[in-house]
């Protein structure tokens, strides 16, 4: 998601103190570990299918949206039978279906403003036959779907373009996607968090907590630096789960037994890796990813199959814009534990 620290809908990047830089010669992919390999030479934001067999992609910030058959390395375009403004997101849903984020028109010349302002989430029918239908929402940013079932949550902001760094009003939605002859729409819709009068200034909801999915985890951009929190909905209390003071914590994909959750972090090399992060308020790190030990380059945007066995993520430069991704990676997680992630 965010790198360093990054100003809303503008992508200025704030440069901070480097504790660490490797800058070994060469790129990540021609040193691969073995437990790595590339799926896809372009694209971003990955997603598994619940029974782990497909991926699902962006092609690229505000482009269309792709699925990739792992088995046979099949790709397909799953977003190209209708006209469309471009999409930020797509998300498995508990059927099968896909939630997407993204706009019904483009502006280049302010195009972050379909990825905070003007986006709104849809349904697509997964026979990608059909096109999708709108929920009836904006969405800042990314959503966060259930495992289990048709819940979803989702953040949306109330402030005007350009916003400045952490000066904008932010709020969280919780809500069941329902099927009323056929047809998606909202339902039980309800706040659960509005930033108002706390100090998160800059927020987005990120995942819900297996198995229970009672919690949800969410970024507090530029808090402490930034920090993973967790937001108990029916009690409105956040707990801080990553507590590092001046360094960067973005929760992304989770693990399907809630005790870790990964997060983008700076910890060592000043641009972001794949840390795994213990979601027991301890702090507890341990880095999963060392692209960014090679000079301008950084990995990103994980996400956990529902077995806990895999991780897909991106390959970017560091200085990139948040989001973006040069293709999709795929780590054998139980055998990249066993080697110490190296």
């Amino acid at each position: 998601m965010f790198g360093r620290i990054f100003s809303p809908l503008i992508g200025v990047l704030v440069v901070m103190t480097v504790s660490r830089a490797q800058n070994l010669p060469g790129n990540p992919e021609d040193n691969l570990p073995p437990t790595i390999r590339r799926i896809t030479n372009f694209g971003e934001r990955a997603d598994f299918s619940h029974d782990g067999k497909k991926v699902l992609f962006v092609e690229k910030t505000y482009g269309d949206v792709y699925e990739i058959d792992l088995a046979t390395g099949e790709l397909y375009l799953i977003t190209g039978h209708f006209y469309h403004g471009g999409f930020t997101r797509a998300l498995y849903l508990a059927n099968g279906d896909v939630l997407l984020s993204g706009c019904t028109s483009f502006d280049a010349e302010h195009p972050h403003m379909n990825r905070q302002v003007k986006a709104e989430l849809w349904v697509l029918d997964k026979s990608y036959r059909k096109p999708p239908v709108r929920l009836g929402t904006k969405c800042s940013e990314g959503p966060a779907v259930s495992r289990t079932d048709m819940k979803i949550a989702w953040t949306v902001t109330h402030t005007q373009y350009p916003v400045k760094m952490n000066k904008g009003q932010y709020v969280f939605y919780l809500a069941d996607i329902v099927y009323r002859d056929g047809v998606p729409e909202l339902a039980n819709r309800r706040l659960i968090f509005d930033n108002t009068g706390t100090p998160y200034r800059d927020i987005e909801v990120q995942n819900f907590i297996p198995p229970q999915e009672r919690k949800i985890t969410f970024s507090a951009y530029g808090y402490r630096g930034t920090e993973v929190m967790v937001l108990d909905p029916e009690t409105g209390e956040v707990v801080n789960m990553s507590n590092a003071d001046g360094q960067y914590d973005e929760p992304e994909g989770i693990f399907p037994d809630g005790k870790h959750t990964l997060v983008e972090c700076d910890r060592e090399t000043g641009a972001v890796d794949i840390y795994k992060l213990a979601l027991d308020g301890s702090g507890e790190l341990k880095r999963v990813t060392f692209f960014s030990d090679y000079k301008g380059y950084k990995s990103s945007n994980p996400v956990v199959s529902d077995d806990g066995k895999y991780m897909a993520f991106q390959m970017a430069r560091s200085d990139d814009l948040a989001g973006v991704g040069y293709g999709i990676f795929i780590m054998d997680l139980e055998e990249a534990e066993k080697q110490g992630y190296r």
